[in-house]
């Protein structure tokens, strides 16, 4: 089996090095402040450069190249070689801006794509209720018509961003008296409508990136609506899918983990580096194992999709392993920092103003959050392995 890259693919390797030693001072460091001018002017240089919205239609705001696996292998594994920031993603490019091109009318595309892909436009995901996390087409938010627009009443819990989003895509019921599959509706309105209030939820990182947002009496234009009226389950779970993706992104997975090995070049036990105790190193090559596998799950995955073929199984398991996947991952870099693991804030001996730490805890909350462990093992084991489903109490 030959694995080595053709001369094409290796010039294109070359550019990109090219580029990121030319550019990549520019790239925001630590924490990126999605606002900062810097933040969004190294997304334009990205995009104009073909390495982020690289697939997505020119006319919409992308680079226009045509799909391409090994393109795409390329740019993740060069970016997080380097250490550089690789672009923005978020709810909106990574879920909204796929689900517009497959559902979205060419007026919503034209709209909405090309200053979600800049940064211009940030959006929020309102899916989970109180009383509809794991079930979510339990949803009761609601919206009703009334001439040329929907008026919105209910409540979200859980929705990240939403004190920094400009948008929201919002799952509101629409049809009260059809079955709870079939009544729900996909709306976008913007946050500074009246009648949307938010209420932060901090978390244990000490962040409040998680918000509560209540609807008193909305009004969405009619026309804000993806898909038909009712067709909101089918958008839905179209966007989830592309959701479980980015939660276990394997190429930002990687980047963590080319970071993780130089902390543990550099943090010493006795004078000894962590990378040559066999203890440690042999820890950080069970993670690098399974995030190889699970790079090489998303290359069928982005096979699967190129030669429009199901991979339901591929895709199924992303979350689930990915989240898991990263919190071990920074696990071992607060173990590998030793009694330095378990600062937090405020200490001038912190590593890496804390990413390791908030990490951490992010990735513990994100194996529950997005769909809980055990609800994604048995979404693989019925919709990915075929087995019986669960029987359903009375």
């Amino acid at each position: 089996m030959d694995l080595s890259f053709d001369p094409r693919y290796e010039r294109f390797r070359a550019e990109l090095r090219a580029f990121l030693d030319t550019h990549g001072h520019e790239a925001p460091r630590g924490a990126v402040d999605l606002r900062a001018s810097a933040t969004l002017a190294w997304q334009k240089r990205l995009l104009a450069a073909g390495y982020a919205g690289r697939t997505i239609p020119r006319e919409y705001g992308g680079y226009g190249a045509a799909p391409d696996i090994l393109e795409a292998r390329i740019i993740a594994e060069e970016f997080a070689s380097a250490q550089v920031f690789a672009g923005l993603a978020g709810q909106g490019i990574k879920m909204l801006i796929p689900t517009l091109l497959r559902f979205g009318t060419e007026e919503q595309r034209q709209r909405f794509i090309r200053p979600t892909l800049e940064g211009e436009m940030i959006w929020c995901q309102g899916y989970s209720e109180p009383n509809a996390g794991s079930d979510l087409a339990s949803l009761r938010t609601r919206a009703v018509l009334d001439g040329d627009h929907w008026v919105v009443n209910g409540q979200k819990i859980w929705t990240s961003t939403a004190h920094l989003a400009d948008w929201m895509f919002c799952l509101v019921r629409t049809e009260p008296e059809a079955p709870k599959h079939k009544g729900i509706s996909f709306l976008l309105f913007p946050m500074t409508t009246p009648g949307i209030e938010i209420r932060p939820l901090t978390t244990m990182t000490g962040d409040a990136s998680f918000n509560e947002v209540f609807f008193t009496d909305v009004r969405v234009p009619r026309d804000s609506m993806i898909g038909g009226r009712g067709d909101g389950w089918k958008v839905a779970n179209t966007l989830l899918g592309f959701e479980r993706g980015m939660l276990g992104d394997p190429n930002v997975t990687l980047m963590r983990f080319n970071a993780l090995v130089e902390l543990m070049k550099h943090e010493t036990v006795d004078g000894r580096r962590l990378i040559d105790s066999p203890v440690y190193r042999e820890r950080l090559m069970k993670i690098q194992g399974r995030m190889l596998a699970l790079r090489a799950n998303d290359l069928r995955l982005l096979s699967a999709g190129l030669n429009d073929k199901p991979a339901p199984l591929a895709g199924l398991v992303v979350k689930l392993v990915g989240t898991e996947l990263r919190h071990e991952l920074e696990a071992l870099a607060i173990d590998a920092l030793g009694e330095l693991g378990v600062l937090y804030r405020g200490s001038p001996l912190l590593r890496d103003a804390g990413m390791w730490q908030q990490h951490y805890m992010y990735f513990l909350g994100l194996i529950i959050g997005g769909g809980t462990a055990q609800i994604q093992k048995n979404i693989i084991a019925e919709r990915g392995l075929g087995m019986p489903r669960e029987p359903q109490l009375a």
